[in-house]
C-alpha cells in the first residue's frame, strides 16, 4: 500500500496534550520573537474521527474529499491515507492531488464548467471520471476527452430559495435530451450526481434529491447505458450548531438510498463530504496590526445610542484575500478568542468592534458589531473552526503569503491510521491503548479501535 503519510508530516501529540496547548505554545514563541504571521494549528486526529463517523453513519457511500474547500497537504495526505478519493474542480487540483501519489481512479474532475485545456489535462493523466449537465459541456468531453466516463448532473433543488451553490444541474425534463445527445456523440454516462450545498440544508432534500437521481437512472438505462454510479455529492455540516445534525443526515439519505437504490442493485454511491471533515480541525490565530477609534456617531458603527461609548476597528494580520476568503462562501465569521495571556479581567468594559484586513483595502471587512474588551496592537486572536475554505490550493489574492500549518495528531489516532495501513497493534498493550480515547485537540467520544468499512476500490 502506498504510504501517504508519515510521522515526519506531523507533530506528535501526546496524551493529555492538546493541540490547543500547542497553539498556546507557538503564540509564547511568536510573542518572544515579535512575530506577527497568522498561523494555523490543525488537528489531524480530529479529520480521522470524522471519518470513521462517517464509515459508521453512511456505510454504503464512499467519500470523495473536494480539494477547493481545504488544499493543504496534510489533508490530503492523511484522506488519501484513509482511502479516500478526491473531487477536483481544474487541473492545479488534479495535480496537487497526483503529486502526493493519489492514482487517477481515485480522482473525480467535479467541476460543472471546463475549460478545455484542463479537461485535456484530466485525459492525458488518466483521469476519467467527470461530471456535467449541459450540451456545451458535452461537447466539450466529447472533443477533449472520448474516454471520459461522465456523471450527469441534475438541479437538486429548482425553487426560488434555493441557494446558488444548487443551480447547476439539468432539470429532469431535459435529461432524456442530454442522455440522447451523449449518445449521440458517443460519450458514455455511468450514473447521476447532485450537489444541495451546506447552507441551510433540509435533510428531506436529500431523499427528494436521490428520488430524482432514480429516475434519471432510468431514462439512462432505457438509452441503453450501464448507469452503476450515483454521486450525492455535498452538503454535510463541519460542526454540530446547525439546524441538521450529521446523523440526522445520514439516516435520511440511508431511509433513501434503500428505498431508489437498495443493496445489491449494483450501484456504487459516492459523496462529497468537504465542510464536514474539516471545519472543527482547523484552529486560526491573527495578530492585530493596527487598530483605529470610530466615532460613535458616525454612520453604521451602532453606537448612535451609546451615549458617547467608543468603537474600535481592529487591523488584523489576514484578511478576506487569503484565510478570511471563507466569508465569501457563506461561512459566518468565528467569534473571536482572546489569547490567554492577554485576557482580560471580568470588570473590564467591551466595546464595540470591527475586524478589517490588513490596512490598505476598504473592502476587506470580516466582522462587524462584535462586543470586545479594549485590545492592543501586538494582540492575538483565536478563531476555532476555520477548516473550510480558508486554505488555498494556490496562492492567496494580492500577493499574500499563505499562513503556515501546523499539523499535529495525538498517538493513539495514528494508530488508528495505521489500522487503516494494514497494521493493526502487534501487542495487547498496543491493542490497549489503541482503544483509548483521542485527547488530540477535541476529545473523541467515541474510541479508535474500529476496523475499516471498506476499502475503496477503482469506480470505473
Amino acid at each position: 500500500m502506498n504510504a501517504y503519510l508519515n510521522e515526519s508530516n506531523f507533530t506528535m501529540v501526546e496524551e493529555g496534550f492538546t493541540t490547543r496547548d500547542l497553539l498556546e505554545n507557538l503564540l509564547v514563541e511568536l510573542c518572544q520573537a515579535s512575530d506577527q504571521q497568522a498561523f494555523f494549528v490543525a488537528d489531524l486526529g480530529d479529520i480521522v474521527k470524522k471519518h470513521l463517523r462517517f464509515l459508521k453513519a453512511l456505510p454504503r457511500v464512499k467519500p470523495y474529499f473536494p480539494v477547493k474547500c481545504n488544499g493543504s497537504e496534510g489533508v490530503m495526505r492523511l484522506l488519501a491515507e484513509l482511502g479516500a478519493g478526491f473531487a477536483c474542480t481544474n487541473k492545479a487540483e488534479i495535480a496537487r492531488v497526483q503529486s502526493i501519489g493519489v492514482p487517477a481512479d481515485k480522482i473525480f474532475y467535479s467541476s460543472p464548467c471546463k475549460q478545455v485545456a484542463h479537461i485535456k489535462y484530466a485525459a492525458s493523466h488518466g483521469v476519467r471520471l467527470m461530471t456535467l449537465d449541459n450540451e456545451v459541456e458535452l461537447s466539450k468531453v466529447a472533443r477533449s476527452h472520448p474516454d471520459a466516463r461522465v456523471l450527469l448532473g441534475i438541479a437538486a433543488d429548482s425553487s426560488p430559495s434555493a441557494h446558488p451553490s444548487m443551480m447547476f444541474g439539468t432539470t429532469l425534463k431535459s435529461c432524456r435530451h442530454l442522455l440522447e445527445t451523449a449518445k449521440e456523440q458517443a460519450v458514455e454516462v455511468v450514473g447521476i450526481s447532485f450537489h444541495l450545498g451546506s447552507c441551510g440544508l433540509d435533510p428531506q432534500a436529500f431523499a427528494q434529491s436521490v428520488a430524482a437521481a432514480q429516475l434519471a437512472f432510468e431514462m439512462g438505462t432505457e438509452l441503453g447505458y450501464r448507469m452503476h454510479l450515483l454521486d450525492i455529492g455535498g452538503g454535510f455540516p463541519g460542526t454540530e450548531d446547525t439546524r441538521a445534525r450529521f446523523e440526522e443526515i445520514a439516516a435520511v439519505i440511508n431511509s433513501a438510498l434503500d428505498l431508489y437504490f437498495p443493496d445489491g442493485c449494483g450501484v456504487e454511491i459516492v459523496a462529497r463530504p468537504g465542510r464536514y471533515y474539516v471545519t472543527s480541525a482547523f484552529t486560526f490565530a491573527a495578530s492585530i496590526t493596527a487598530m483605529e477609534e470610530v466615532p460613535a456617531e458616525q454612520p453604521g458603527s451602532d453606537e448612535e445610542e451609546s451615549g458617547g461609548k467608543k468603537s474600535l476597528v481592529y487591523h488584523l494580520s489576514d484578511g478576506i484575500y487569503s484565510t478570511f476568503s471563507c466569508l465569501l462562501f457563506d461561512s459566518p465569521c468565528p467569534r473571536p478568542q482572546l489569547h490567554k495571556v492577554r485576557k482580560p479581567c471580568p470588570d473590564h468594559p467591551s466595546h464595540s468592534s470591527s475586524l478589517r484586513g490588513p490596512p490598505g483595502h476598504a473592502e476587506d471587512r470580516i466582522a462587524d458589531g462584535l462586543e470586545l474588551p479594549e485590545l492592543h496592537v501586538g494582540d492575538w486572536l483565536i478563531f476555532e473552526d476555520m477548516g473550510a475554505y480558508t486554505v488555498a490550493s494556490s496562492s492567496p489574492l494580492g500577493g499574500c503569503s499563505q499562513p503556515q500549518i501546523t499539523y499535529a495528531m495525538s498517538r493513539v489516532a495514528w494508530k488508528a491510521v495505521q489500522l487503516f495501513q494494514g497494521k493493526p497493534p502487534q501487542t495487547e498493550d498496543d491493542r490497549d491503548s489503541t482503544c483509548a480515547p483521542l485527547s488530540c485537540g477535541w476529545e473523541m467520544a467515541e474510541t479508535l479501535c474500529v476496523t475499516p468499512v471498506f476499502a475503496p476500490a477503482s469506480i470505473i
